[in-house]
């Protein structure tokens, strides 16, 4: 993979880690708001809190596995193979939250950004399988 390709990953990566954290730093550090703002309805339940709360605790993670990969993108690819996972299996979540009409139409940021990202990671996928660089 050329420098230039690599560097346009690292780039990528950084911004899926600052992504994540605009996510988490409303999710974790203001938890009743962020539901408020997804559900239409209050967080008074505190175990229903600790869990939304740690949800998006798995949010400030990403950060770190996005941050490590933005370092070196050839070498930590199964990092982005669970950030992707990840990024798919939460914008699907929501989006049957929505069709059931429990999320108000707030969650198309996430779903909408999520949905890139993971488009994004495949055409990399797509590089590095084509560069012949190892897969995990």
């Amino acid at each position: 993979m050329q420098r230039k390709e690599i560097n346009f990953f690292k780039f990528l990566f950084i911004v899926s880690a600052l992504w994540n954290l605009v996510g988490a730093i409303f999710g974790y550090f203001n938890t009743a708001y962020t539901f408020q703002g997804f559900f239409g309805r209050e967080l008074t339940d505190p175990l229903f809190f600790t869990i939304y709360q740690g949800a998006w605790g798995t949010t400030l993670v990403y950060i770190i596995g996005y941050a490590i990969v933005a370092y070196n993108p050839v070498r930590h690819t199964g990092i982005v193979i669970v950030g992707g996972i990840g990024k798919v299996a939460f914008a699907i979540s929501l989006f049957k939250l929505y069709l059931s009409g429990i999320a108000s139409s707030v969650v198309f940021v996430v779903i909408i950004g999520d949905f890139v990202f993971a488009v994004l990671f495949l055409y990399y996928f797509i590089r590095i399988h084509k560069t012949g660089e190892g897969i995990v």
